[in-house]
This record gives C-alpha cells, structure tokens and sequence, in this order.
C-alpha cells in the first residue's frame, strides 16, 4: 500500500483532472481492494474517487480518452465490490457502464475486462448461455487489444467456467487450454488492477471446472494441490481459499462424506466470517442447497445452520 502522504498527493492531483494522477490512484484502490478483508470498506473511497472523474470529465480538464479510460477501470473496482457484496444488479451497472465507457475510449482491453466480470454476473445467477454471449463478444475485442497482455487468456478460462455450466466437456477443456497459454507470455502481461490473470488461478480454476463436469476425482487432486499453493496456504487470498475449500466440501457432498463437508465447509464458514465476503457466502448457500440427506447427519446439520447463519448477518 502506497504511504498515506503519497496517496493524498494522489488524490489532490487527480483533483486537478490529472489523467496520469487518476491511473495511479486506480491502481492503489485496486491494491487496497485486493488486501481488505471486508471488500465493502473500500466503497466510500471508490465512490469519492468516481466523482472526481465524473467533474473532470465534465468540465473538460485534461486529455479526454485517458480519463474515459480511467473512468472504464474504476467502474470495474466499482463493479467488484458490488459483486464481492452479492448486489449483483448494482455490479451489473458498473459493469455495463465500464463497457460503455471503454468503448468510447478505444480501449478494446478494458472493454472485454468489462464484459468478462458481467459475465460473472450472469453465471452467478445461473444464466450459462448470456455468459457465453457476452464473453464470445469480450473475446473478439481481445483479439483487437494488445497482445502482450492477458486478456485473451482470462476470456478462455472464464469461457471454460460458463462451458462447464452447460455441461460442455469438449468446449470447457478447449477453453481451459487456451487459457493456459498466459504461461507463455512476459512478465507484464497483466497489471494488477483491472486485469490480473497471471496464471496463478489456473490448478484451482481447472479444479472447479472438473467438479462442475462431475469429474471428481480429478477435481480433488487439483483442488488440494491448489490449496497448498503458498498464497492459499497462508490464507492471504480469502475468496480463492474459500472457493476452493466450498468446491472440496461439494465434492464430499457429491461422494455421501459428511467427514470431507464438514471438515473443508466449516473452515470456508470461518472465512466468511471473518472477512464478510458475500462471494463466499453466497458459494456456501449453494453448497447448503445440496447438503440433501446428509443433513441428517448432526455434523452436517450444524455446518447447515452456520451457513444459514450468515445469510442472515
């Protein structure tokens, strides 16, 4: 995190509609965002800073394209603390206006980025073909975006996730393959912000998928050896630990072992309560919709009323 004294500095330039002054503030929200507990904490910051762009932009200080494209990144954090609080109208918005604004800037990369975390939005709520739609779009604007970065390679594995939701083996590990080609690009190619896949998710995103396809076996190999990755070990990244640990409890589900839900869903609940993550919360919902009659198990049954605990918090 950027010292105080340098982020006021930040924020009294961006004040003055400087276009290199809103970037690097975008770029300390985003570190900020990534290392909160509670996602939420970072709105008011987030909004204040959107206002800021908003009166730049109306009034015409500094070179318009660059604050559009300011404007286009921020509506993305905007969107991702909307999406991490399970306000998905709200995160929809964000996103649809990142878009916009993306596309009046040229920016085909920031453009896609947009579409791919709407996308999310759509899986979220279960509607598999719109993802497909929108993220077959983000996909022909990558192809017009620069080509060192990642982005390419984040619409494939978010293509495999939406594939997978439609039961589609053949097009899931197509995508997952395509994704995986970000190993071969520079250091670089993503930027911490806005765009941020570097191939680091990749075992635990190909993990979930297989338990999506109901490849179990398959799925559990990846996921443990995800989990014992160093950045999930130490508990650093909370939403990935938490999917990780829901999709090991799913799968004790899928298998009639109460031992494998109880022991990776009741340390998933600990994260979310910790950090108030509606993201993980809402994964652990859906895995309480499964429970089904392993509920009679007193075990299984408490892990139920935990989770239907945080709903309720």
């Amino acid at each position: 995190m950027l010292p105080v004294d340098e982020a006021e500095a930040l924020q009294e330039g961006a004040g003055l509609g400087a276009s290199a002054d809103f970037d690097r503030m975008n770029g300390h929200l985003w570190q900020v965002y990534q290392l909160a507990r509670s996602k939420k904490a970072v709105h008011p910051v987030v909004r204040d800073q959107l206002s800021m762009l908003n009166e730049a932009l109306a009034s015409g200080r500094g070179p318009t394209r660059s604050l559009l494209s300011a404007a286009a990144d921020l509506f993305q954090l905007a969107g991702e603390v909307a999406f991490d609080g399970n306000r998905y109208s709200e995160a929809a918005s964000s996103y649809a206006l990142a878009a916009s604004v993306g596309r009046e800037a040229d920016a085909y990369d920031l453009w896609a980025c947009a579409l791919v975390r709407h996308a999310y939005v759509e899986m979220s709520e279960g509607r598999h073909q719109q993802a497909v739609q929108l993220l077959g779009v983000a996909a022909r604007l990558a192809r017009r975006g620069d080509s060192a970065l990642s982005t390419r390679q984040w619409v494939a594995s978010v293509q495999a996730e939406a594939y997978a939701g439609l039961g589609d083996l053949t097009a899931c590990e197509r995508a997952m393959d395509q994704a995986e080609t970000v190993r071969e690009l520079a250091g670089g190619s993503a930027n911490g912000g806005w765009l941020r896949f570097d191939g680091a998710r990749l075992s635990e995103e190909r993990g979930a998928r297989y338990v999506q396809l109901g490849r179990f076996d398959r799925a559990e190999e990846t996921l443990t050896g995800a989990l014992k990755q160093s950045d999930l070990a130490a508990g650093h990244l909370y939403r990935r630990r938490g999917a990780v640990l829901t999709d090991l409890a799913v799968i004790g589900v899928r298998r009639g072992d109460a031992e494998q839900v109880v022991a990776y869903g009741g340390e998933a609940v600990g994260l979310a309560r910790a950090t108030g993550s509606g993201f993980v919360v809402h994964r652990l919902q859906a895995l309480r919709g499964e429970l089904g009659s392993l509920s009679e198990d007193r075990r299984v049954a408490g892990l139920g009323a935990e989770i239907a605990g945080l709903g309720m918090s």
